[in-house]
């Protein structure tokens, strides 16, 4: 029997993992030639393998074979004692490229298949931190270490060229250098395309064309928005936004921090940045990765599978919008972000309580007006405009018989003369200076009772999508604004509803839409939702944009001025203004046929004067 040394256990040979043995190994290592250390080395490693299989340690066992792989293949490389050259080295980490071999699997990418529109989630642990997109298929994958999924997607398809998706940095796996060529700005220009304060200030002045890879000719920031089920209530919301001047020229200059910024903010600007790309892959950009973050920060109140209605969801996400920037949650007399800058006006509001008491002869019920009047300012970012009733009855045809009103006739609400009723109180309001630079007006035309939830499909009306006076609804005060001086807006975007369109996904089993009063749910939606609005019943309704094309305007009055020093008599070829908008198609609309659709949500800026100051007040009320 072998003699027992004395620094071994009491119960027999010393364990693999002994700290003493491995001092003594240290300590005192084999003598003799190269192989033999180099045998006896593995053999110890063999026994610590084994040791952590035994003991359950897989993953450990699994590092250790991976360390000596990679081992391995640095002492196999060419030239090393012992090996022979014919024997394949292993992928070796590299610092730079080879020499001659700067632009090696380049000619491998497929910006065909690139799209960075959709979350940065790593496609197999849905990991977002670190991620790589991979430039040949466009899938995303997490980091680009040795036991890296882009690393393991590298070795098994054999795709090599990644960028990283924040430092927007090229690298080659699995040899791990980082690819610095000029052919590559364009990819990282899709990914986060930047703009300088030159090219902002000619987006409304010049108009630009543009082509994406396939040759498709595009217009920038008027690109259609891909409807992923049920989320075109968020694109025509983004795309009113979008094209509101204050908001856009922020979101497009603004350099966010990249740490403790709200993701709210940071994605919605990368998606303008999107919208208005004039070097982009494909004609159209899609919601998903502000999706995401909506549904998400909503408590799922709003998501790409569930219809809603634009108006509610634009309420909460301007509001959120203006605190994920900065904003103040009281009201405060100045505005605190660039959402109470462009939107926030001032609305002052008498109420009276509305009592009923029975007549002196007990016959009937008398309804009067208290004599004390609550008076209250109030900020506002959304003006309701209440439509009238429709009529009770209807002729056999009611597709032909569609009622109408005029704007000015819903505006009066804010005259301060015109009183409504709610919730047993007289209510008047009128609207204070200064006017924000712009007017969101929301037609309301869903409303709910006990049973039905009913659609409202009056037509409202505007003699032109110019010069609308909102004078006669504002509170005079001359320290503002002379009396009597129009105050003009012009129309920029127009939500249209539209009740006939078929919904994307809508089989042939799927209800006719009615285009009666009950269009939002009618007899068919019971009482279970409580819900009103757009999404409270079971009608299917699809929503469009118009927007008002600056540059083509511009343009056409260039070309009109030219044409009138040429050639008096002769009218010149003007192009349409405004495009309608409605999920991926985009197309021509005429300006005399705006008032013709339901129109639910509206944006008027307010038209510039040469002598008002920026604090609103004008230089003839000196």
């Amino acid at each position: 029997m072998a003699k027992r040394h004395a620094d071994w256990p009491p119960d027999g040979e010393p364990s693999t993992s002994s700290t003493a043995l491995k001092r003594a190994r240290l300590e005192h290592p084999v003598e003799g030639n190269g192989l033999h250390n180099d045998a006896f080395s593995l053999q110890l490693r063999g026994l610590e393998r084994e040791q952590d299989e035994r003991n359950g340690k897989n993953v450990l066992a699994a590092a250790d074979e991976e360390g000596e792989t990679l081992q391995e293949a640095a002492q196999e490389s060419p030239g090393s004692p012992g090996f022979e050259e014919t024997v394949p080295a292993g992928p070796r980490r590299q610092s730079a490229p080879v020499e001659g071999y700067s632009d090696l699997y380049l000619d491998t990418i497929n910006r065909a298949v690139l799209d960075f529109d959709f979350e940065k989630l790593c496609s197999i642990s849905l990991s977002n931190i670190n991620v790589y997109a991979c430039l040949v298929c466009g899938k995303y994958y997490q980091g680009r270490g040795p036991k890296s999924h882009a690393y393991f997607h590298a070795l098994d398809v054999g795709h090599h060229v990644f960028v990283n998706m924040e430092s927007k940095k090229v690298y080659v796996l699995p040899e791990g250098y980082e690819v610095k060529s000029k052919s590559l700005d364009d990819i990282k220009y899709v990914v986060d395309p930047t703009y300088s304060k030159e090219e902002v200030m000619r987006m409304d002045k010049e108009v630009h064309d543009a082509w994406d890879i396939m040759g498709k000719r595009y217009r920038p920031g008027y690109v259609g928005m891909n409807n992923i089920k049920a989320n075109d209530y968020l694109n025509v919301v983004v795309q009113i936004l979008a094209h509101v001047t204050p908001i856009r020229n922020y979101f497009l200059l603004h350099q966010f921090p990249v740490l403790g910024t709200p993701q709210l903010s940071l994605r919605f600007s990368t998606l303008v940045r999107k919208l208005w790309n004039s070097k982009a892959f494909k004609s159209h950009v899609s919601p998903h990765e502000l999706l995401q973050e909506i549904a998400l920060r909503s408590s799922k109140r709003f998501t790409l599978t569930q219809q809603s209605d634009p108006a509610e969801f634009l309420s909460w996400f301007l509001n959120n919008l203006h605190l994920s920037l900065g904003g103040s949650k009281k009201p405060s007399s100045t505005p605190t972000s660039v959402v109470q800058q462009a939107f926030q006006g001032h609305l002052r509001i008498e109420s009276q309580a509305i009592t009923a008491h029975s007549d002196t002869t007990n016959s009937r019920l008398v309804f009067t007006g208290s004599s004390l009047t609550n008076t209250q300012t109030t900020p506002f970012l959304v003006l309701t405009l209440d439509l009238p009733p429709a009529p009770l009855f209807q002729s056999a045809n009611r597709e032909s018989i569609i009622p109408q009103v005029p704007l000015t006739a819903l505006l009066n609400k804010y005259n301060g003369i015109t009183a409504s009723e709610k919730l047993a109180h007289r209510v008047r309001h009128r609207l204070l200076h200064p006017l924000p630079p712009y007017l969101l007006f929301h037609i309301k035309r869903f409303s709910r009772n006990k049973f039905v939830a009913e659609r409202n499909p009056t037509i409202v009306t505007f003699p032109s999508p110019r010069s609308l006076d909102m004078s006669p609804y504002v509170e005079p005060n001359p320290s503002i604004w002379p009396p009597g001086e129009p105050i003009l807006y012009d129309l920029v975007a127009n939500i249209i509803l539209d009740a006939a369109a078929p919904t994307p996904g809508a089989g042939e089993d799927t209800p006719s839409t009615n285009k009666g009063l009950t269009g939002a749910g009618g007899a068919a939606s019971t009482s279970s939702s409580s819900a009103s609005g757009a999404g409270a019943g079971t009608e299917k309704v699809s929503w469009l944009v118009q927007l008002h094309d600056k540059a083509m305007a511009v343009e056409n009055a260039r070309q009109q001025r030219q044409q009138y020093h040429h050639r008096p008599d002769e009218q010149p070829q003007r192009g349409p203004e405004w495009l309608q908008i409605q999920d991926l198609y985009v197309q021509r609309t005429e300006s005399e046929t705006l008032f013709t659709r339901e129109s639910y949500l509206m944006v008027w800026e307010r038209r510039k004067i040469p002598g008002l100051k920026k604090n609103g007040k004008a230089a003839a009320a000196k």
